[in-house]
């Protein structure tokens, strides 16, 4: 059993993931590292203007973005999509997908995936 986390988002550090690039920025607020989560990995992220996330597939991952300041394209299958301040999206596994800071502001977005790796549970 997992007990109970209470934490500032303060207290984390951010950390650039293999992947990311150019001030693409997060910390990894609920993970199985900070607090044995299971099933869910809960991050912000800050990505500066010209940052990234280089387009990628998942194969059983679910992931939800979710603006909270700034805009950027976000790439599914090939489509560019504009996201601003409280825009979400879905991302089902199989959907190529990649996030740039097109903006001139700091892009804040959460991002919340399960299960917290990309492998079929045994």
């Amino acid at each position: 059993m997992t007990d109970s986390f209470l934490a500032n988002v303060a207290e984390i550090d951010w950390l650039q993931y293999p992947g990311h690039f150019g001030g693409a920025l997060s910390k990894p607020l609920v993970t199985p590292q900070t607090c044995r989560s299971r099933r869910i990995d809960h991050r912000i992220s800050c990505y500066a203007p010209m940052a990234f996330v280089e387009p990628h597939v998942h194969e059983v991952q679910e992931q939800v973005y979710h603006v909270l300041e700034g805009e950027g394209l976000l790439t599914l299958d090939g489509q560019r999509h504009l996201l601003r301040r409280h825009d979400y999206v879905f991302v089902p596994p199989g959907v190529r997908h990649g996030f740039t800071n097109n903006g001139t502001v700091p892009l804040v977005f959460l991002v919340i995936t399960t299960p917290v790796t990309d492998e079929e549970p045994l």
